[in-house]
């Protein structure tokens, strides 16, 4: 800049200078518009990045895991980091790398710091393109590939027995746009697991998630054009037709007043039976809140004895607090945790949306008992479906993933991006300025989050961001809950 005042301009020696400076100070980052299909542009390109592009020697030398500078030394210790693996059929998966130090030759044996493992590099190979040529050696700062390695995959570092250097990984950014994936046919669903599992290989960016709640595969990347590209890999590279599907939201239940139920299992079928009654009453899980001490059945009271208490930290979240207050032996201690299983049974498919249940506590007090026909299948059908009762009765309700979100948009878009955050039931948090930018930071259900990525480059041209973090789940207002629960019975219809 001060060459520029001082004389009006610059020599084309000063330009290139300055631009390579820039780029080593990443300061600046050089945009090409280039077509590979049409071959247009790309010579400019190879001979900018020959020219301007820092080599390995200019750039600030890579730390080890030790936090040492490691130097591209030639006559150094043999050393590489692998930043990108692909599978190619018929051949298998490729590992491409770059020598960080020494020199690599074929046949060399190498160790793998990230799992300690041994591999050969049997054949080395220099790429252009789809094109491979085979190579004896490559030399610090070559950039090769190899193929035939059992244990390495991106992100790990190889080096010659005696060093256990690793470099510091890619971090990758975090996924933007999530949806569900689903074959057309069920006859494909083991080639699409394997497929996908192939992809997250060649590009981590792109995650995949097998939802046992969900009953689902999500796929999360970077975009819904991302994604898009993904699928066309899918049908029609791998031959595997999928549907993108909007991706089920993980709803929990819980209660908002005390209940009570009693339930008795009777099975007569010649020989010993089934017999087990099970009486109890639930109430919110509040904590802090004292356990009762006192039940009101049938307009009577009944005192509470608690003989035994279990408080049970939840998969899914949230507690169940199990309380035996049985008096009088009506219901063997034996048989305790058989209703605590099938009151368990019931919590993973809540009566509402089959959704987890969470933060209710249980007291049995009362039951009944067989001397020949109880067992623990009697008293866990009984403990269940006394359950099931007690849980419709206690005003259920449905919770929500609500997310804190927090976006970066430019100024003139923001009444805009604020408007769209109220329609999708968003609650503005509050504002602050950051130069030409303005940072929102609000609460949205996850529910009315679907696509907002492409929704949020629509309403601001591609110039907004947006990072979004899980805060709590909260009760859905009541007219969603009833969309909610006739989407989930119209669903279960159609299955």
């Amino acid at each position: 800049m001060e060459i520029f005042f001082s004389n009006d301009s610059l020599k084309e020696n000063e330009i290139r200078k300055g631009i390579a400076k820039g780029i080593l100070t990443r300061g600046l980052f050089p945009v090409f518009c280039v077509s590979a299909k049409q071959n247009i542009g790309i010579d400019n390109l190879m001979d900018f990045i020959v020219s301007e592009a820092p080599s390995i020697t200019d750039m600030p030398a890579p730390k080890n895991s030790k936090g040492n500078i490691v130097k591209p030394d030639p006559m150094g210790p043999a050393s590489l980091y692998v930043f990108k693996s692909s599978i190619e059929e018929h051949i298998g998966e490729i590992n491409y790398f770059r020598v960080y130090s020494g020199k690599v030759t074929e046949n060399l044996d190498m160790i793998n710091s990230n799992n300690s493992t041994k591999e050969r590099l049997s054949q080395l190979y220099v790429c252009a393109g789809k094109n491979r040529t085979r190579v004896p050696e490559l030399n610090v700062g070559d950039i090769g590939a190899v193929v035939k390695m059992k244990n390495t995959k991106m992100d790990h570092t190889l080096n010659v027995p005696g060093n256990d250097w690793r470099y510091e990984g890619v971090i990758f950014p975090e996924p933007k746009f999530r949806t569900a994936i689903k074959a057309q046919s069920e006859s494909d669903d083991e080639k699409l697991g394997e497929a996908l599992n192939k992809i997250h290989l060649e590009d981590p960016t792109i995650k995949v998630e097998y939802s046992k709640e969900l009953k689902q595969i999500i796929v999360h990347g970077q975009g819904e054009y991302h994604l898009n590209i993904m699928k066309w890999h899918l049908d029609n590279i791998y031959r595997i037709p999928t549907n993108f599907n909007p991706p089920r939201i993980p709803y929990r239940e819980t209660i908002t007043k005390a209940a009570q139920a009693d339930y008795r299992h009777k099975k007569q079928s010649g020989g010993a039976g089934q017999f087990g009654e099970v009486h109890m009453i639930i109430e919110p899980y509040v904590e802090g809140n004292p356990d009762l001490t006192m039940l009101k059945i049938g307009g009577k009271e009944l005192k509470i004895s608690v003989r035994g208490k279990d408080e049970i930290d939840l998969e899914w979240g949230g507690k169940l607090v199990y309380l035996n207050c049985i008096v009088g032996g009506s219901i063997d201690a034996r048989f305790m945790p058989a209703i605590l299983k099938g009151i368990m049974e019931k919590m993973e498919v809540g009566p509402l949306t089959g959704s987890y249940a969470r933060d209710i506590k249980v007291y049995v007090y009362d039951g009944k008992m067989h001397p020949v026909d109880s067992n623990e299948i009697s008293f866990r059908l009984a403990g269940r479906n006394a359950f099931s009762q007690a849980f419709k009765n206690a005003a259920p309700k449905i919770l929500e993933p609500v997310y804190d979100v927090e976006i970066m948009v430019p100024s003139d878009r923001m009444g805009d991006v604020i408007s769209d955050l109220q329609g999708r039931r968003g609650m503005v948090l509050g504002m602050a300025s950051e130069k030409r930018f303005e940072v929102i930071k609000a609460r949205v259900p996850l529910a009315e989050m679907n696509k907002y990525s492409t929704a949020l480059s629509s309403l601001t041209g591609g110039r907004a961001m947006y990072t979004m973090k899980f805060s709590e789940y909260a009760q859905v207002p009541g007219e969603v809950q009833e969309a909610v629960i006739k989407a989930y019975h119209e669903e279960e219809e159609e299955e």
